[in-house]
């Protein structure tokens, strides 16, 4: 099995999972607690812009249940914005306030909904090193999934503001 989590839009191959029950959402729950999936029973585990809005106190343990239902060599594809990034957008003297409030939007959530709130910024030396604390050992930065259309992909002033990383385990 491999899950989008997340996710809203179906895709073949792939199980949505979410925390609130939308259409297309094939299975209802938190990424704090993966209970509901046996040790090593997916191939592969999606999460785009998930992450941040997690509680600093249960990064740890979210990533070690994530590290948890991976099979062997299951890879984690991760995207967050990237903080080195939107905080170059946010003090560009060149960005104007609409640019501005549009990446504060990015570091601390929209807020359109009580998920809607980001508890922990990330770049890349903070994902390795969670990552690796939760026992992944190849750990890489890439450009694009080539997967989802998504915030993965989000390009809003030319260029991306994800991390988007690829954990294997």
């Amino acid at each position: 099995m491999k899950i989008n989590i997340g996710g809203l839009t179906k895709k073949d191959g792939w199980k949505n999972f979410n925390a609130q029950k939308k259409p297309d959402v094939d299975i209802v729950g938190n990424i704090e607690d993966l209970s509901q999936f046996e040790d090593e029973s997916i191939e592969e585990i999606y999460a785009s812009h998930i992450i941040e809005h997690i509680d600093q106190k249960k990064i740890h343990n979210t990533l070690k249940g994530i590290y948890r239902i991976l099979k062997k060599d299951g890879k984690f594809y991760v995207s967050v914005p990237d903080m080195d990034i939107l905080c170059h957008f946010f003090v560009s003297p060149i960005a104007n306030k609409k640019i501005k409030f549009h990446t504060m939007r990015m570091i601390f959530g929209g807020q359109v909904d009580n998920y809607d709130y980001h508890y922990f910024g990330w770049n890349y030396e903070f994902m390795y090193d969670y990552l690796s604390a939760a026992g992944f050992s190849k750990i890489n930065k890439v450009g694009s999934f080539g997967l989802f259309n998504d915030t993965s992909e989000f390009k809003p002033y030319g260029f991306p503001i994800s991390l988007n990383v690829i954990a294997i385990k």
